[in-house]
């Protein structure tokens, strides 16, 4: 069969395609077509690729050379398992993702692999629809762990599909899925839902308020300086470690990327520099990705509220400071990790890579205690299957999950689709 053969849609009716996600978590990438046209939601990578440029583009009209059939892609949200090819795609290319999002990506393009900038944009918006041709793309901001993370209602021929995307019910915005699931779209014909954590043993999801309890009993066991390892892009995380900061009177310091970060969401009512205790920390690798950028204006924008190396020891018994192994060399040269403490706020499984070994003997070998502090980016069993009641007439097609064969089990009405396989909605 040629490269881009797909069935032929003769009569009038929505037809979908998962290309990626019906048996693993990342990688989604989804077409659905209409009257000759299609839209794509999500273009990710895969987690187990390690280079991005030698993973083959999946087989859409669109997405090695332009074609106008190709209406738009959604990126429902911005981590690199939902848009982490689209760098690939034509630079002509209709892209649909959140404001935020994308200046998101567009801030982490200056300090990492995995940013990314648009040129030509659709920005979603809560519950406003957008009309593509013969597509109807309704978009429902979701709690996830990412910023500015959409659930996408997609109505063409009649049809209407609600992608889930990813979310949960236990973060900051917790209320987005309490409002979801007790105003839930009318008339879907097709669920899909994201199972990334059915078949984990730990159901019982801790909320980003307990968290937030439990970085201030660490803090307050801390005589030095707490080091908190996280994603400089989960906002929720960074509002949790700022609380607990505020409630242990201690100041935050943020590097200079996630300071970007902020500042690009736009939203005044997040920490970000130029706050009362929030300071700014320029690592060694960042100084060299911005020297070699030129980028010194965007380096000079923090100045009133930096914190250099000499300023860090004499800080650290009344400082938290967000940190990433790429630190290790900074804040050794530093001294300034006398009674310090690790709290590792990220996916328990990372702790076991093998690149991780040498952060974990650095640990060891300044005596640095290590504690868990996490709670996860995606819906537990339970809020999934409050999910799926909000939507009883609608079967439901797995995706982002390894345990597909376990959604009939737990949802009932359940349709499982291989990668690559046409249907009709």
């Amino acid at each position: 069969m040629p490269l881009h053969a797909r069935p032929r849609n003769g009569n009038s009716a929505m037809r979908v395609c998962i290309h990626r996600g019906t048996k693993e978590i990342g990688g989604t990438c989804v077409e659905i077509e209409s009257k000759s046209t299609r839209i794509v939601l999500d273009v990710g990578l895969p987690l187990d690729v390690t280079t991005p440029d030698e993973i083959p583009l999946h087989p859409i009209l669109g997405f090695e050379t332009p074609d106008a059939s190709l209406l738009g892609v959604v990126i429902s949200h911005p981590h690199q398992d939902h848009y982490g090819l689209a760098y690939r795609l034509p630079h002509q290319t209709l892209f649909l993702i959140g404001k935020a999002a994308q200046s998101i990506l567009a801030a982490a393009d200056l300090f990492t692999a995995g940013g990314t900038t648009f040129e030509n944009v659709l920005y979603l918006e809560d519950q406003k629809p957008i009309t593509l041709g013969s597509f109807t793309i309704v978009p429902f901001l979701v709690d996830h762990s990412a910023y500015d993370a959409y659930a996408v209602l997609v109505e063409a021929d009649g049809k209407r599909l609600f992608y889930s995307g990813d979310l949960r019910a236990h973060g900051r915005k917790g209320a987005l899925f309490e409002k979801l699931v007790r105003q839930p779209p009318d008339r879907v014909d097709v669920l899909l839902m994201e199972g990334t954590t059915i078949g984990r043993d730990d159901q019982v999801f801790p909320t980003e308020a307990a968290l937030e309890q439990r970085f201030v009993e660490l803090f307050q066991q801390t005589t030095g300086m707490p080091l908190v390892w996280c994603s400089g892009q989960n906002i929720d995380r960074l509002v949790t470690v700022m609380r607990a900061c505020i409630k242990t009177r201690r100041q935050f310091i943020i590097d200079m990327y996630t300071a970007h970060l902020l500042r690009a969401t736009g939203n005044e009512r997040l920490p970000h520099a130029g706050w009362d205790h929030i300071k700014v920390f320029l690592p060694s690798a960042q100084r060299r990705q911005i020297i070699g950028r030129g980028e010194f204006d965007l380096a000079n924008s923090y100045r009133p509220w930096r914190i250099f190396p000499e300023q860090l020891a004499q800080a650290a018994a009344t400082s938290v400071m967000l940190f990433r192994p790429s630190m290790m060399k900074d804040i050794e040269g530093a001294s300034c990790l006398v009674g310090s403490r690790l709290i590792y706020s990220l996916w328990s499984g990372y702790l076991k890579d093998a690149k991780t070994k040498t952060f974990l003997e650095w640990l060891h070998r300044h005596g640095i205690p290590l504690n868990e502090c996490h709670t996860s980016g995606h819906a537990a069993v339970q809020a999934l299957v409050t999910l799926r009641n909000a939507f009883p007439n609608a079967p439901v097609v797995p995706i982002h999950t390894v345990n597909a064969a376990r959604f009939e089990e737990l949802f009932g009405n359940t349709q499982r689709r291989n990668d690559g396989e046409w249907w009709t909605v």
